[in-house]
């Protein structure tokens, strides 16, 4: 065989390798990713704010053994999700490795520290608000037109799943953040989680104009139950009333905001995911799911290592899977991957009206 020959035959190999993976990028279903540190995987690296998590122990079970910004030990719940559904991680929009076919993929514009409300989180200043996580996906459909056009853009954007996980800042950071709190002075609780509703509800619509077809809407977990919220208001370890019963007034307002959205729009858009039953599963029987505590972080220190942030000079479990919070706030990645298992094959109670599993059958056959 000429040498010729063989310098072809790379050559060829080599385009259609190429030819392979940008096809796979392109068949893979695109992921939109906006909400708070739940879903942030690692835009707030690039933001001037104390809400980040780019150093360690953050990652410690991460494949690179790095922190990578993502608020967990390793993978976060839009990294589980894409590999339910067979693509690539969603990398931060900031990333400037968010080029070329890479955004084909999608993008997580997600920002730790934010809520539906503007004023939610003021204390880490530097936050993508919701305003402008929407204005930098307003950029990126302008950047993926630059790449395949624009009708190409808006078959991609309407045939994408989208994941929103807000709210649970606007308790934790802004109405229960102070013992008398601004928003507290302004608003009951129920009034509160009413007024909430319809900020959220301004916010949901806004997605939609910008093309959203399918998204995913989670409601605020147990809030009562994390760690952080046990070291400052449990005096035995239980969940802290107030917040739990928030969260349970939040929670079936969202369920039926969705559902009136839907029927205004006319399609099953927005899918409400009940986080609250999710966490609880976990958080009320531990060791049914593996766990050896579910009141005690991983990586803190004080009360339930509820008190501060997950430093390096933190206390760090030895085995993370056998937490069911990671850090104060956070639930570990092993947790996180039952959460995930919910969404995809959960009942009607905890995914309305359906899981992910039937959207995907429904929407093979649409786009």
């Amino acid at each position: 065989m000429s040498r010729m020959r063989v310098v072809l035959m790379i050559l060829t190999l080599v385009v259609v390798t190429l030819l392979i993976n940008t096809k796979s990028v392109e068949s893979a279903r695109t992921f939109f990713v906006f909400g708070d540190s739940l879903v942030d995987s690692g835009n707030n690296n690039y933001l001037p704010t104390t809400a980040r998590a780019d150093s360690p122990p953050y990652g410690i079970d991460y494949p690179t053994r790095r922190p990578t910004g993502r608020f967990s030990n390793g993978y976060n719940l839009p990294d589980l999700i894409s590999q339910h559904i067979g693509s690539e991680p969603t990398l931060p929009y900031l990333s400037p490795e968010l080029t070329g076919q890479k955004l084909l993929v999608g993008a997580n514009f997600a920002s730790a520290g934010i809520g539906i409300l503007n004023d939610t989180g003021i204390q880490f200043v530097g936050i993508l608000r919701m305003f402008q996580q929407y204005a930098l996906f307003e950029q990126y459909q302008q950047r993926l037109s630059a790449e395949v056009g624009a009708t190409q853009t808006q078959r991609i954007v309407n045939g994408a799943l989208f994941l929103m996980t807000l709210g649970g800042n606007d308790f934790v950071n802004n109405y229960f953040l102070t013992p008398v709190s601004a928003r507290s002075r302004q608003f009951t609780v129920p009034q509160y989680c009413r007024y909430l509703i319809t900020e959220y509800r301004k916010i949901l619509m806004r997605l939609y104009e910008l093309g959203a077809r399918r998204v995913l809407v989670t409601g605020t977990g147990p809030l009562g139950c994390v760690p952080a919220q046990l070291a400052t208001r449990s005096s035995n370890g239980e969940c802290v009333p107030e917040l739990q019963q928030a969260a349970q007034i939040f929670n079936p307002l969202l369920v039926q905001m969705t559902r009136e959205i839907n029927s205004q729009v006319g399609s099953d858009v927005f899918v409400a995911v009940n986080a609250f039953q999710m966490n609880m599963n976990f958080i009320t029987d531990p060791q049914r799911f593996g766990f050896v505590t579910s009141k005690i972080a991983c990586c803190g220190q004080g009360r339930f290592n509820g008190v501060g942030l997950c430093t390096a000079l933190s206390n760090l479990c030895p085995n993370r899977d056998t937490y069911a919070f990671w850090d104060p706030y956070h639930p570990s990645q092993r947790a996180l991957g039952f959460i995930v298992r919910d969404i995809f094959s959960g009942t009607s109670d905890i995914m309305t009206p359906m899981n992910l599993s039937t959207i995907m059958a429904i929407d093979s056959n649409i786009y």
